[in-house]
């Protein structure tokens, strides 16, 4: 259930409460309305954790694409903090045009992933990763477990569904940005996502393929 606060004073206390008691990291601020995120459960954190390290050996320590986990995204440089997102994971590539301003991106990362925590509202930022130049977007849902790719249409305001896999069908999401796929498998405690990596790396054969399990 989501609750709109019209009282000024108790938006300023609710926010600084959360500021003070170091909760708001992942709150977001969507054109000027304060969203006050959930906070991720050990469960999300592992999946955070596991994909970033897994998108860093597969595109290598050394490699000039940048892996970030929770970074701060914006369509602005000044007055940023009215509207930016908070994604889990994101890459930028070299070549991207996103400005690197330290507290946040001015600009969208070439790929991003969304897990989805129960209240958030992951599905409904993908009109501004669209507006702000974010070529792919991987929304891991978990209630019921699903994996949704999104690719970038063109236009301003809107992405497509490219594809869903299921832990039940095993389908495999096949990126088009990142040198990656993705399927979901049955496992003992919660569905594990298979990455694996579908472009040699430098020194590898052609055609070798390394896999992760997040």
């Amino acid at each position: 259930m989501a609750v709109l606060v019209t009282d000024p004073d108790l938006e300023t206390r609710l926010i600084s409460e959360r500021r003070n008691a170091d909760s708001d990291r992942f709150d977001e601020v969507w054109e000027g309305l304060y969203v006050m995120a959930p906070l991720p459960n050990d469960e999300h954190q592992d999946i955070q954790a596991r994909f970033v390290a897994a998108f860093q050996d597969g595109f290598g320590w050394d490699s000039p694409a940048k892996v970030r986990a929770g970074v701060n995204v914006s369509d602005r440089n000044e007055g940023w903090m009215e509207n930016y997102r908070c994604p889990d994971v994101v890459v930028f590539f070299p070549g991207n045009k996103a400005i690197n301003h330290g507290a946040h991106w001015e600009g969208g990362p070439d790929f991003l992933i969304e897990i989805v925590s129960k209240g958030d509202r992951s599905p409904e930022k993908l009109p501004f990763y669209a507006k702000v130049g974010v070529r792919e977007v991987l929304i891991v849902c978990r209630n019921p477990w699903s994996l949704e790719l999104y690719e970038a249409t063109g236009s301003p305001t809107e992405m497509r569904l490219k594809g869903t896999a299921t832990p039940q069908d095993k389908m495999e999401l096949r990126s088009s940005v990142v040198p990656l796929t993705f399927q979901l498998y049955p496992a003992a405690t919660r569905p594990r996502i298979k990455v694996t990596l579908t472009a040699a790396r430098d020194g590898e054969l052609a055609g070798a393929r390394t896999s992760w399990l997040v």
